[in-house]
């Protein structure tokens, strides 16, 4: 079960722009993500690392700004999040979402997101 300077620990990381760092530091080798009820995005920590590596590649800047939380409850915490970015080919985005977190112990086994995904246009 986390405690609050642990989940502090890990947004800030997270709102400093390091998002590859924060699912290196913060997931456990075995943690999957979920977007919405897609089916959940497995193969451990290395690969959800290459995955927001990828991802964030496409993109010339990323802000990310906490909306509220951490609501943390024993092992569950949620945060709201919003991602602005602007990528390579011109076109941005902005996309607010809750994540939804499991923890064991000090480190993130599960995360589901939630969000509107007409928020990412098309």
């Amino acid at each position: 079960m986390p405690d609050r300077k642990t989940v502090d620990a890990f947004i800030a990381q997270v709102v400093a722009g390091d998002h590859v760092g924060a699912i290196r530091d913060w997931y456990h080798d075995d943690a999957w993500m979920q977007e919405n009820q897609a089916p959940p995005r497995a193969g451990g920590r290395e690969a959800l690392m290459a995955q927001e590596a990828g991802m964030l590649a496409r993109a010339e800047t990323v802000e990310t700004e906490l909306l509220g939380g951490p609501l943390i409850d024993g092992d569950r915490v949620a945060i709201r999040w919003r991602f602005s970015f602007v990528f390579e080919n011109g076109t941005s985005m902005r996309q607010e979402e809750i994540a939804w977190q499991t923890w064991r112990g000090d480190k993130i086994a599960e995360e589901t997101f939630f969000y509107d995904p007409a928020q990412r246009g098309g």
